[in-house]
């Protein structure tokens, strides 16, 4: 992205690159019911769940990290989702590490009885597309490898947006 269109869409002047090491190391959701979203997260998808705050909170994680999800009821028990056409998180993307693994989490979601709202292929990844409970967007996906992302004839990354093949992806579980 170009400096102009940086600081003339937001008027904030244009810094230097953010390191390229950084990550985004947690999300914290607000939920109505702790119980319900445990179930989901830790039943469903398989994290593992690390520490618990009594009734009010809890974090969650994959592979022992302290937590890659928050799921707290301090401003939300027993609230309901936010009303379309206002502001708030779009999606909370649940990178993969191999497409059987993500093909392991489509199966879960299968077995759980619970409906995908969307799966496509972007071309430098391929993505699941749902809600929790509490009506937060999940995207589930695996990155292809960098290689193998597509450019357009100038060589700028070109994503674009597919139907992804569900069995073939299922097959990648038994692969």
């Amino acid at each position: 992205m170009s400096q102009s269109v940086l600081s003339g869409a937001t008027g904030y002047p244009v810094a230097r690159p953010i390191d390229p090491g950084v990550r985004i190391g947690h999300v914290h959701l607000k939920v109505a019911d702790l119980e319900r979203a445990l179930a989901f997260y830790c039943g469903v998808l398989g994290f593992e769940l690390m520490q618990r705050y009594g009734s009010q909170a809890a974090f969650v994680s994959a592979g022992g990290y302290h937590h890659h999800i928050g799921l707290n009821t301090w401003e939300s028990k027993g609230g309901s989702p936010p009303p379309p056409g206002t502001t708030g998180l779009y999606h909370v993307a649940i990178l993969y590490p191999t497409r059987a693994a993500l093909a392991d989490a489509l199966f879960r979601l299968t077995e759980a009885g619970i409906p995908l709202q969307g799966a496509s292929d972007h071309g430098v990844s391929e993505a699941l597309y749902l809600s929790d409970p509490d009506g937060n967007g999940i995207e589930l996906y695996v990155d292809r490898p960098q290689d193998q992302w597509p450019l357009t004839p100038d060589g700028e990354l070109q994503m674009v947006t597919k139907r992804l093949d569900l069995q073939d992806l299922l097959a990648a579980r038994e692969a």
